[in-house]
């Protein structure tokens, strides 16, 4: 029995492809064990005991960026957490470490090495954190999201996502999922659907243009599903054709039934939209790091998506590029092939092959350092982008 210790967590994009991997490993092997590694403040203290993986829990140390107090602690605090996550692999008896990124995964990385057990990357966006870019200088086994990611011994192996997303890869499992959404949300079944949300919080910018233009997406022939988010500061315009909510919970019958998006570029968005040949426009949260500009490179560079910075999707831009561009069908469809070259609908598999790839490595002695079977990954059909 193989036994997994899967560390990241904080926000959406590190807990779901680290679920989505777990569901993968069980699947494979009903029989392993799976650990997650997690704070108990990150968004995988609720969705990871939800799914049914046991969460043990270490503390939340940010990397002090200023000479304080809280500097001066960090040191003792870190290595003690190390100490901590190397007695839980050997407790445990943790055949590998898979990292999402995160609080927790930095020390997973230094812990392993601790407790010379194997450790896997996945890094989800094409700017790579602070902790996979530590990680990345002591392992061979480091899987990305996108081809543009740049971290030592990368492998594509893509975004591991939900199977109830992924299945609609299948022509005939999407027009089902699209009929059930036609009823779900009321959509007219005539009509393309113009897909627009901004993530679980909202999108300021994106709410108030489409808002703003709604009739005149509505009259280029379109029903517009606008998933405003938990803080929008629009509310329902109250017109046909246009369905407001605040909340989606079924995204898997979002994205089957859309025929073209509105989003920003976050790294599991990006993937969906690249795995179901969904086209559209890109509008990166525009503070932070600018990693989202970054995730949108390869589907833009393919064709798949036209980026637009946040302060220029305004209503101007809308009526004069958008507008038009929806009434190209045509074009759109040639967009959404593009799309789907890039997408990759099976990084949940790829990424478990890597993982297999760690497990063997220990096995047959190959050292969990800086060399290792980086000549093997081209086995994932993926790409080397270091």
């Amino acid at each position: 029995m193989t036994t997994y210790l899967l560390a990241g967590g904080g926000t959406a994009g590190h807990v779901n492809p680290l679920l989505a991997t777990a569901d993968e490993l069980r699947r494979r092997d009903p029989a392993a064990e799976i650990v997650v590694l997690g704070t108990a403040e990150g968004l995988e203290a609720r969705l990871v005991p939800e799914r049914g993986y046991e969460l043990v829990t270490i503390p939340k140390l940010p990397f002090p960026r200023r000479p304080n107090a809280a500097a001066l602690r960090f040191p003792g605090a870190f290595r003690r957490t190390i100490a901590r996550v190397a007695s839980i692999i050997a407790d445990r008896h943790v055949d590998v470490v898979v990292g999402f990124g995160g609080y927790a995964s930095a020390p997973a990385y230094l812990g392993a090495r601790k407790a010379h057990v194997p450790f896997v990357i996945h890094e989800a966006n094409a700017k790579p954190g602070l902790a996979n870019r530590l990680g990345a200088r002591f392992s061979p086994w480091v899987g990305v999201s996108f081809a543009s990611t740049r971290l030592p011994h990368a492998t594509l192996v893509g975004m591991p996502l939900r199977r109830e997303i992924t299945s609609l890869a299948d022509a005939g499992a999407r027009a089902a999922a699209a009929t059930e959404a036609h009823g779900v949300f009321g959509l007219d079944p005539a009509r393309p659907t113009l897909l627009v949300t901004g993530g679980s919080l909202g999108a300021r910018r994106i709410n108030a243009t489409v808002h703003a233009t709604a009739a005149q997406v509505l009259a280029a022939g379109w029903n517009v599903l606008h998933i405003a988010g938990g803080r929008a500061e629009v509310t329902d315009p109250g017109l046909p054709g246009y369905v407001f909510l605040d909340y989606c919970d079924r995204m898997d019958l979002a994205l089957a039934v859309a025929d073209f998006a509105v989003s920003r570029a976050g790294g599991s968005t990006l993937s969906e939209f690249g795995a179901l040949g969904v086209p559209g426009v890109l509008v990166p949260y525009p503070v932070g790091n600018g990693e989202q500009r970054f995730n949108a490179h390869d589907l833009v560079s393919a064709g798949g998506a036209l980026l637009v910075a946040d302060a220029e999707f305004v209503p101007a831009w809308v009526s004069r590029e958008l507008v038009p561009l929806l009434g190209d069908r045509d074009r759109i469809a040639l967009m959404a092939a593009h799309a789907r070259e890039v997408g990759i609908p099976d990084g949940d598999v790829r990424l478990a092959a890597l993982i297999d790839q760690a497990v063997a490595g220990a096995v047959d002695g190959t050292p969990g350092g800086t060399s290792g079977p980086a000549a093997r990954h081209d086995d994932l059909n993926g790409k080397d982008s270091a």
